[in-house]
């Protein structure tokens, strides 16, 4: 299937690891120019590296910090805006609702959710002007069923999910689709961590927690990345243009909700 990808630029946020290296790789290899950002360029080389006659740049970029998110958009405006926006946001830290500190939640929402609007606001318009774009935002199946002791993630990534379906109104005329897709649990270094506090809350080992957690999942494992990826990449492409406004899971049935 050719998901008409060759030749479009796309901004890849937390492209050095994890869910957003794999995206990365993915729309890579159906022929993007990616833009792949993140606070470590150099392991984004790394990876880029064995991608041979892949379009791969690495961006030095700390969404923490407003004046180098918009340094970075005025180099990639001036070279005419992306197409595909794939808005990923590393996971703050675990703790429970009641006691989590009122500056951590500050904090943490201008890092996942103010800066995120404000980068998506100045890339879009651009879309707009082409009639054609893609945002897609990773959240966490979290926000349909709240993940003990992820307060911070359920509560700021429910805020992201109320701004993206409101953004997917204002702009669908316009040739603009914006999603949002919900990992669960996805074998990354972040699952790997929060099986590590999980087991450290529970005084079992990181292998009896890993697996309990694989067993409450009817597929009876853990995803891959590029299982994910995968999925990301055909609600970027041509193909996928009817769809807009949607949450789309990823998460082998875990979530038992609608």
């Amino acid at each position: 299937m050719d998901l008409g990808l060759n030749g479009k630029r796309a901004l890849v946020l937390g492209a050095s690891r994890g869910l957003g290296r794999a995206i990365a790789e993915v729309l890579a290899r159906e022929g993007a120019h990616v833009i792949a950002a993140a606070r470590t360029a150099s392991a984004i080389d790394e990876w880029a590296a064995a991608l041979p006659g892949a379009k791969v740049t690495a961006l030095p970029l700390d969404l923490t910090d407003l004046a180098a998110i918009d340094a970075a958009l005025d180099k990639l405006l001036a070279e005419g805006g992306v197409d595909i926006l794939v808005n990923n946001i590393g996971g703050p830290p675990p703790g429970p609702a009641l006691t989590t500190d009122r500056a951590l939640w500050i904090a943490q929402f201008e890092a996942m959710a103010a800066n995120l609007f404000h980068l998506s606001g100045r890339l879009i318009p651009a879309m707009q002007a082409r009639k054609w774009g893609r945002v897609i935002t990773i959240a966490s199946s979290g926000v349909e069923l709240p993940i003990p002791n992820l307060a911070l993630s359920n509560g700021i990534r429910s805020a992201v999910v109320g701004w993206s379906k409101t953004l997917a109104s204002e702009v669908a005329r316009d040739g603009v689709t914006v999603n949002v897709v919900l990992p669960g649990r996805i074998h990354t270094t972040r699952i790997d961590e929060l099986d590590a506090a999980a087991a450290r809350r529970s005084g079992k080992t990181v292998e009896e927690t890993a697996k309990a957690s694989a067993e409450s999942i009817p597929m009876g494992r853990y995803g891959r990345p590029e299982e994910f990826a995968d999925m990301v990449a055909f609600l970027a492409s041509e193909r996928a243009g009817y769809v807009t406004g949607s949450m789309i899971r990823i998460d082998g049935g875990a979530t038992r909700s609608h």
